[in-house]
């Protein structure tokens, strides 16, 4: 499992943007690139990344992400990430996703991510 990634998405979990933005910035190579279903577009460089996830944080507060299966092949990550947390309901919800990881090193180059784990409906 690989470091940089766990940690990023530990990141997604924290209180306070600018200790969030200090984690991430280690995580990512420089140029790196991050895009989801919900990222505007690809974003480039950790800056960018950290603001998105400060956005997600401020939408979503208390929900962590932990890092739930992470496999290899020829230098990219496929993880799966639980995202959990209290609903607008009220009741705790948990929801995966999908990311596939181009590494640089230690450190996350590009990163792709799916809602869901991609299971037939």
């Amino acid at each position: 499992m690989s470091d940089s990634i766990t940690t990023f998405f530990d990141a997604w979990g924290m209180a306070d943007d600018a200790a969030r933005a200090r984690a991430i910035k280690p995580c990512f190579a420089d140029g790196a690139s991050y895009a989801d279903p919900r990222s505007p577009e690809p974003l480039l460089g950790h800056a960018a990344i950290a603001e998105y996830v400060n956005m997600f944080s401020a939408n979503a507060p208390g929900w962590s992400a932990k890092v739930v299966n992470d496999s290899v092949s020829a230098n990219c990550h496929r993880v799966t990430v639980a995202f959990g947390g209290t609903g607008p309901d009220g009741t705790e919800m948990v929801q995966h996703g999908q990311y596939f990881a181009d590494m640089d090193g230690d450190r996350i180059a590009r990163m792709i991510g799916f809602a869901g784990t991609g299971a037939p409906a």
